[in-house]
């Protein structure tokens, strides 16, 4: 069961350390993104914003808690499969306000160059990562796909679309939240 793995242990982490007041919310999800034809299939989760804590800011554009997956470099991903990355950047704004600030979330863009379909298990799209001690609550996450036409289509938290040539799957992740009352 991939969900109860990768998505319910981070929402239980991130329960556990704001119960014990050690760690705002982080992103609280993996964003785990696929892609794939007869051809071609990929699979990678996406770093977001950590939780702030008492004496620090959170990290931006980390991978959070359990995880432990690096990303394919931008390089050998579009040597291998049809699609260019477009950009992965820090989301700007999308830690919690506080005294230590969360950490922000990122924003990955993937153009694809030949049909396949796409999906997204991402949480944090609907709830947003808690703040603590007066801090506030970092960014949901976002996900949606700009069409070569012009035309952009909402994406829910879990997925899945096909993709043609020239389509733009965006993934924008959660912050972290905020520790102490901002000043």
């Amino acid at each position: 069961m991939v969900a109860g793995n990768v998505e319910t242990s981070q929402c239980i982490t991130d329960a556990l350390y704001g119960a014990l007041g050690v760690l705002a919310a982080s992103q609280g999800t993996m964003n785990n993104f696929t892609f794939g034809n007869e051809r071609y299939q990929y699979y990678e989760t996406v770093a977001g914003g950590s939780g702030a804590g008492p004496g620090f800011d959170g990290a931006d554009a980390v991978q959070t808690h359990m995880t432990n997956s690096r990303l394919t470099d931008p390089e050998v991903l579009e040597w291998r499969f049809p699609v260019l990355l477009e950009s992965f950047e820090i989301r700007d704004g999308s830690g919690g306000a506080g005294r230590w600030r969360g950490g922000h979330g990122a924003v990955r863009r993937i153009r694809f160059l030949e049909a396949m379909t796409a999906a997204i298990l991402s949480g944090r799209r609907l709830v947003r990562p808690h703040g603590l001690a007066g801090g506030g609550p970092g960014m949901p996450g976002r996900n949606y796909v700009l069409r070569a036409g012009g035309k952009r289509d909402e994406l829910g938290p879990f997925d899945q679309t096909d993709m043609a040539a020239g389509d733009v799957f965006v993934i924008e992740t959660p912050g972290g939240g905020g520790y102490g009352p901002a000043a």
